[in-house]
């Protein structure tokens, strides 16, 4: 069994910053793309940020140059810093993983957490 597990959201003022972390845990042979997704009320589910295993990365434009997405050393884990955050960053954050377990890679997805951006 799979699990990506997220942590690090909150409430914060704009401008602020906040640091969210997930770590995959279980049966897991190999690791390729992580990723961070984000739902606003209302809104689709959209890519925020994704790293693969070699380190490249995408940014949807928004975000660009306010957060970065990384890897930790065990590479099971991914970490999204978010500076200069906005109201409009308020929004439900999915971490995502592809992954091999057992025979097949698949997509797994975190519970989420929730970033509020507000004064």
């Amino acid at each position: 069994q799979v699990q990506l597990v997220e942590s690090g959201g909150g409430l914060v003022q704009p401008g602020g910053s906040l640091r969210l972390s997930c770590v995959a845990s279980g049966i897991i042979f190999r690791i390729n793309t992580m990723g961070w997704y984000r739902q606003a009320p209302g809104k689709q589910r959209e890519l925020v940020a994704e790293i693969t295993s070699i380190g490249s990365t995408n940014y949807v434009d928004s975000v660009k140059g306010r957060f970065t997405i990384s890897r930790g050393n065990a590479q099971n884990t991914v970490y999204l810093q978010m500076n200069s955050l906005k109201p409009e960053d308020t929004a439900v954050y999915y971490c995502t993983a592809n992954l091999l377990s057992r025979d097949y890679y698949d997509d797994y997805w975190g519970q989420g957490t929730q970033v509020t951006v507000s004064s």
